[in-house]
């Protein structure tokens, strides 16, 4: 089944330590708390310098979608910037996670997975005009970062998404994207077989 997934919405929750807030986009199974969620997917504003939470045996990825971005101090692994020019960090929920602003608050795209249920693919495509897009995991999620509007449709169906509007596919589809430019991101989630 596809399901839309409207930011309009949904509400932000601020963080414990007063940095930023992250609206959660989608998170399975439905309702899971921080601590038994399999995956989750989340739009998060760091709006100060200070630490990430710890998510022991969780796999993160970053993606930058707006402002002028944030480095990040990942244990003894050194800096990594996050910006425009390498727009995606991946790095584990258990590392000791500094971020440090680049000038102003930043938004980011957030996608965590617990590695002994699943694992994730994040991967950034800017479209102009018509594509295809055939989803390759258990569960694939499809997120409009940059863009006024995207149509994305199937023999079936016809869903209009609006910036960081998420949609989660079915599966079994080949889908047809038609924007006049956009950025999405595209998540790929892979369960773990027993």
């Amino acid at each position: 089944m596809t399901l839309l997934i409207p930011f309009a919405g949904l509400e932000p929750a601020p963080w414990k330590n007063g940095g930023g807030s992250t609206t959660e986009l989608a998170i399975a199974p439905p309702g899971a708390s921080l601590d038994k969620f399999d995956w989750r997917i989340s739009l998060a504003t760091i709006g100060a310098d200070g630490p990430f939470s710890l998510f022991g045996g969780v796999d993160r990825s970053l993606a930058l979608v707006d402002g002028p971005g944030v480095f990040l101090d990942i244990d003894e692994e050194g800096r990594f910037a996050l910006d425009y020019d390498a727009p995606l960090v991946e790095f584990a929920g258990e590392s000791h996670v500094l971020a440090t602003l680049n000038g102003g608050p930043s938004t980011d795209f957030n996608v965590m997975t617990r590695r002994e249920r699943c694992h994730h693919k994040l991967g950034r495509r800017v479209l102009d005009g018509v594509s295809q897009f055939a989803p390759r995991g258990d569960v694939s999620i499809l997120f409009l970062a940059e863009g006024d509007s995207l149509s994305v449709c199937s023999d079936s169906e016809r869903i209009g998404l609006v910036r960081y509007d998420a949609i989660i596919f079915d599966t079994n589809t080949i889908w047809t994207l038609e924007a006049g430019q956009a950025t999405v991101f595209v998540v790929d989630i892979f369960l773990n077989q027993a």
